[in-house]
């Protein structure tokens, strides 16, 4: 088995131009097979632990995809709000341990305000229960304050200080602003790739005093200077995220807001209802992996012309061999044996072009999405592919084997014309 190694190297060596190109291909085409793999594993771990800590979230009767969009992605807008007093129903039940309201509506030059508490800071939490960090200053303390995701204030340069104005509605172009009150940037959050990285955040009390002298969308007269206490109290908020005193009251307190008899409630549990919208998005993660499997085919296909182009020009080569005493099988062995080779330095190099690529573009790819891919062993998932492609490139290797195997020592020392 050794000298047909050495013999089948040998001759790979003779033909390293096309062996190299042959290589060169299927290290790219499993590059980007188990590139797609790893990035998209990490971006459904990433997807999965958009919100952690929270035990339920609870908005206007909906879908519980609906509800998890508008609340969590800001996406699209509820079908109705929550009373004031219903949430402080809930919040003041003695299984809960904390809640968070949201207040959706308006926007920052096409970034969503969500009008919350300082609590929003403390209990909100992203992938891997991190919980939320500033990156410079600190929450919100005073009424018009503002504190912004890390994207809000890269891609608009904001710093610490500066003034913003926010506007009625979420449309990018929005006429109807709440230019008599602006706000002052205090914080900037450190990047976590969910979006919160999008939003800027406000007191639900700086929601109430934009929105005093409007209505119906339109901005009635000039805001008072001196606004009283009592009309910053709320009337009603989007959503709510909920934390229990104890996991085993979950579904107990999903079933009572459910059942919540002063108005239509739904409380969804964030996990279930992030499977399920993952789910909705199997159909693109199902497209990337095939097309990834397409450019592995092609690779293989690759490697199967250039064994087959050059089947032709080594038959005195097979003749030799016979005519030495290599039986059939050996000379098709031989050409399996490269096969195998070709295929497995290509997936050797494809596996180390993806971890040094990785090594370089991690951080980037962190920065710019979030989504923290990891840099270590094989995951089981790419291991399997990895044997998939083995496996394929030897049932490659078989159709050239076979048409050695059926060359004849006479039909190779034949001369034609």
């Amino acid at each position: 088995m050794s000298a047909l190694l050495r013999l089948a190297w040998a001759s790979l060596a003779n033909r390293r131009f096309s062996a190299l190109v042959t290589v060169a291909t299927i290290a790219l085409s499993v590059l980007l097979l188990l590139g797609v793999e790893r990035l998209r594993n990490e971006a459904r771990n990433s997807f999965l632990r958009t919100v952690a800590g929270t035990d339920l979230i609870v908005g206007a009767r909906a879908h519980p995809v609906q509800l998890l969009l508008y609340s969590v992605f800001h996406l699209g807008d509820a079908t109705n709000n929550v009373s004031w007093a219903s949430y402080r129903e809930i919040a003041e039940r003695e299984d809960v341990a904390w809640t968070v309201p949201i207040s959706l509506g308006d926007s920052h030059k096409g970034y969503r305000v969500v009008g919350t508490t300082a609590g929003f800071f403390e209990h909100v939490r992203t992938g891997g229960n991190r919980a939320l960090r500033f990156e410079q200053g600190q929450a919100f303390d005073g009424l018009f304050e503002a504190v912004l995701g890390a994207e809000v204030a890269e891609r608009l340069g904001y710093t610490l200080g500066d003034s913003i104005v926010l506007a009625h509605g979420t449309g990018a172009l929005n006429p109807n602003q709440h230019d008599d009150r602006p706000f002052s940037v205090i914080g900037v959050l450190a990047r976590t790739g969910t979006p919160i990285d999008h939003s800027v955040h406000v007191s639900l009390e700086a929601i109430e005093a934009i929105h005093i002298n409007w209505r119906a969308g339109t901005r009635i007269g000039r805001a008072p200077d001196d606004i009283p206490p009592e009309r910053l109290q709320p009337r009603s908020i989007t959503a709510f995220f909920v934390g229990l005193e104890s996991r085993m009251a979950t579904f107990a307190v999903q079933r009572a807001v459910n059942e919540f008899r002063a108005e239509p409630l739904t409380a969804v549990l964030p996990g279930v209802a992030l499977q399920q919208l993952w789910g909705m998005l199997g159909v693109v993660e199902k497209a990337l992996m095939l097309t990834a499997a397409c450019v592995v085919a092609a690779g293989l296909l690759g490697m199967l012309a250039a064994l087959l182009g050059t089947l032709s020009e080594r038959r005195r080569e097979m003749a030799i061999l016979r005519a030495l005493g290599a039986g059939p099988g050996t000379v098709s062995a031989l050409l399996l044996l490269e096969a195998l080779l070709l295929t497995a330095v290509g997936l050797a190099l494809g596996l180390a072009l993806l971890h040094g690529g990785l090594a370089l573009m991690a951080p980037t790819i962190e920065r710019a999405s979030g989504i923290a891919i990891a840099l270590g062993w094989p995951s089981l998932a790419e291991l399997k592919l990895l044997g998939l492609v083995l496996g394929a490139g030897v049932a490659v290797g078989l159709i050239p084997a076979f048409l050695a195997y059926r060359r004849s020592l006479a039909d190779g020392m034949m001369v034609r014309q």
